[in-house]
């Protein structure tokens, strides 16, 4: 969709080029001007989209801790018991 905003920017741009009326050209100047800046913001938007991280990977506090509490217990098992940490 933010592709279109540049189709449409660059058509302001050649009809400004066209025109012989002086406040029509500063019109669609000022146009493909907004057009560019929507064009450049959905393009940010759907690069930082990508760049997301799914929410249902992400750990709840509950799950760490029982991360947590199975390495300890390995780490018990493995004859290594680090002394706590105060």
């Amino acid at each position: 969709m933010h592709w279109l905003y540049l189709l449409l920017a660059f058509a302001a741009v050649l009809f400004a080029l066209k025109t012989t009326s002086s406040g029509l050209m500063v019109l669609c100047m000022l146009a493909a001007l907004a057009l560019l800046l929507l064009w450049l913001a959905g393009l940010y938007a759907a690069r930082m989209a990508g760049r997301s991280r799914d929410p249902s990977a992400m750990i709840d506090p509950a799950e760490l801790r029982r991360l947590r509490e199975q390495a300890e217990a390995r780490k018990a098992a493995a004859g290594n018991p680090d002394p706590p940490a105060p």
